[in-house]
């Protein structure tokens, strides 16, 4: 969306809603119907298994497939995925990052057959790996590789699809994992220039053209719901990016200099108690966006009322999609230039931040940038510590969270009227068609051509030849997503991040609950004759890690002894690990609605491994007959996201454990 040159009224951004369920034919609906509603641009959500690079009959898909997004497993899914809906007029964003390159060369490869001009695409592709490693967990290969992918994927579309953005730095999820606003901006210029560097140094674009390398770099940023905050972390994000491209890389243009983002408010940040409140924390969240014309995003999707308890229903995306319209086409907002400058208020706190962003630039930059910053864990293990301090204000009543911690009497809602279906569920027979349809895709392919061209991506990944030919010549042979993550998995391994659990700072936390907690685990621990220790596993393809990692943070403070291994672990090696470990409870985190497919499988698995007295606990966003349903088939508790208070959560743990050993 192209900003406007003059003070005539300010155009509206792009207007999105984050979607995609179940299969390419029912996203593809669900799309068109958006779009007939007044949405401009798409934003497409995928499946845990696509962003991971597995293809829907693989071990770890079991229980992701369609959940949190819609499967893509080859070029025919993408052909109906964007059936009827022209790719040459359309704004596409899609949130993928592992596996963007995979997924860009598929889209490109649907607009060519479709007879479009791909010089004239426009969308983006979100393709920071650097915050997958500290927040999401979507990651598959390690830094360097990762860092390789994103540098091909830049200098491709430049030369090639140069409306296109190839890369959204996303400090959306650096808010989520814990991060202050000095480290969403520090850490997110971070990363920038790790890929401006690796961009420059690759000799892939000439120096002279380096400004429209710079011009096609966005940034996706979360919105909380301190909207007067946000908006100056907004307008220093702005400044520092000028400051950065103009000073680092000799940028002479300001136009190319200009920082364009979009944004989702703060999804993590909806409640569960009370949810009709989040519909004015989403308003006023997209205030923060909007307010300042000099830091307007350019392009806004907004959650559903709902997202706390589940998938929203196309109602729900609709009300959603509706704020903004109210925001843009009533109100006088895009009549005025920058209602803010000249404030000294609004200027002090935009200095503030951005001498603390400066100053932890410099940290991170002498610890030899964000890649170094990410293996060494410093970056992982200061939003840990920036959660746990988060936590700690909310349980302490420092922070309030209406209808949580704070005016939680509550009216029944008739939002959530008996009968009414407050959520969107997905049939678990998707799973099981989306197998077969891929089964029978590998049947009626030619299967000598896609070897022949995941021949041809293993042999350049060999060599320093941009991969994105190799991956459009697969994406063209009908190769599926596994196999094309498969043979990058070959050339380039894989890769686990640093928790950041062992290297957090404890929560400063000394009171009566706590104390009183840890007496009991160590009494407890004596009667049984060694210290309790707890597995705090994540089954599945799920990278939410933040509550795992809290879980894993306040225990080790109450005095359990933790095993906690990171992400993306089969029901299988949790349950080795259990019984490796010796351990006295597992616990289980599990945000993407796979809970009733891999929490039973752990259940079972303990069973079978002679440790069924091994209680298993689960915590995630869980609907109440999910809930039932998961404690008939053996699970001892079950936590959901009201369930905010973490020494509360430790004490009834313990209390699981004495059950169990009938203490």
């Amino acid at each position: 969306m192209p900003y406007p040159t003059d003070r005539d009224r300010d155009r509206p951004w792009v207007m999105r809603t984050y979607a995609g369920h179940s299969s390419a034919a029912a996203s593809n609906a669900l799309y068109r119907r958006n779009l007939a509603k007044g949405q401009t641009g798409l934003s497409v959500a995928f499946d845990l298994p696509t962003q991971t690079g597995y293809d829907s009959d693989h071990e770890l898909a079991k229980g992701e497939v369609g959940k949190v997004g819609v499967p893509i497993a080859h070029i025919g899914d993408m052909r109906q995925l964007f059936d009827q809906i022209p790719l040459a007029d359309a704004n596409t964003s899609m949130t993928i990052n592992a596996t963007a390159m995979w997924l860009l060369a598929l889209y490109v490869s649907v607009a060519e057959e479709d007879g479009a001009d791909i010089a004239k695409l426009a969308g983006t592709t979100q393709n920071d790996i650097i915050k997958e490693y500290l927040s999401r967990g979507t990651y598959v290969f390690p830094p360097g590789p990762s860092l390789r992918l994103i540098t091909d994927m830049v200098a491709w579309t430049v030369a090639n699809v140069p409306k296109w953005n190839p890369i959204n730095v996303c400090s959306y999820h650096l808010q989520e994992a814990g991060a202050t606003p000095v480290q969403e901006i520090a850490y997110a210029m971070c990363t920038a220039i790790a890929v401006l560097d690796a961009v420059r140094d690759s000799g892939q674009v000439p120096a002279e053209r380096m400004g429209d390398v710079v011009a096609r770099i966005s940034f996706f940023v979360n919105a909380g719901v301190r909207f007067v905050e946000e908006m100056c972390k907004m307008r220093a994000f702005a400044a520092l990016w000028d400051e950065i491209t103009r000073d680092r890389y000799g940028i002479a243009d300001p136009k190319q200099r200009r920082f364009r983002y979009g944004v989702q408010v703060n999804s993590l940040g909806l409640t569960e108690a009370q949810p009709e409140n989040n519909v004015q924390r989403i308003v006023l969240e997209m205030l923060a966006v909007s307010l300042s014309r000099n830091a307007r995003a350019r392009a806004i999707q907004l959650p559903a009322w709902n997202e706390a308890l589940g998938l929203p229903r196309p109602w729900d995306q609709q009300w959603a999609l509706r704020m903004q319209q109210v925001l843009a086409y009533e109100t006088d907002l895009l009549e005025y230039e920058d209602i803010f400058d000249g404030s000294h208020v609004v200027q002090a706190k935009v200095d503030e931040l951005l001498a603390g962003a400066r100053e932890e630039i410099d940290r991170v930059q002498a610890m030899g940038g964000a890649v170094a910053a990410v293996e060494n864990g410093y970056m992982k293990s200061s939003l840990v510590s920036s959660l746990a301090e988060r936590r700690r204000r909310l349980e302490a009543g420092e922070d309030v969270i209406v209808g949580v911690n704070k005016f939680d009497t509550s009216e029944p809602s008739p939002l959530q009227a008996e009968g009414a279906k407050a959520i969107e569920t997905i049939d678990p027979a998707v799973e099981k068609h989306a197998i077969e349809a891929l089964q029978r895709w590998r049947a009626s392919r030619d299967n000598a051509a896609a070897e022949a061209a995941l021949v041809g991506l293993r042999d350049a990944a060999k060599t320093d030849e941009n991969l994105m030919e190799a991956s459009l010549a697969c994406a063209r042979a009908g190769v599926t997503t596994g196999e094309w993550a498969a043979a990058l998995r070959e050339a380039f391994g894989e890769y686990r991040a640093p928790t950041g659990v062992s290297a957090a700072a404890a929560v400063g936390e000394a009171g009566s609950a706590i104390a009183a907690v840890r007496e009991r685990v160590q009494e407890t621990g004596k009667r049984l004759g060694e210290r309790l220790r707890i597995l705090v596993g994540k089954p599945g393809l799920d990278g939410h890690s933040n509550g795992a990692e809290q879980i894993a943070v306040r225990a080790r403070d109450v005095g359990f002894e933790v095993i906690y291994q990171g992400i993306r672990l089969t029901p299988a090696q949790i349950v080795a690990a259990a019984v490796q470990e010796d351990v006295h409870i597992v616990g289980l985190s599990v945000l993407s609605g796979s809970h009733l497919e891999v929490v039973p499988a752990v259940v079972e698995g303990l069973r079978a491994a002679g440790a069924g007295d091994v209680p298993v606990i689960v915590g995630g966003i869980i609907p109440p007959d999910d809930a039932a349903a998961l404690a008939e088939r053996g699970v001892a508790r079950v936590f959901t996201p009201k369930d905010y208070e973490l020494t509360q959560i430790m004490d009834e743990i313990v209390n699981v454990i004495r059950e169990a050993n009938s203490l």
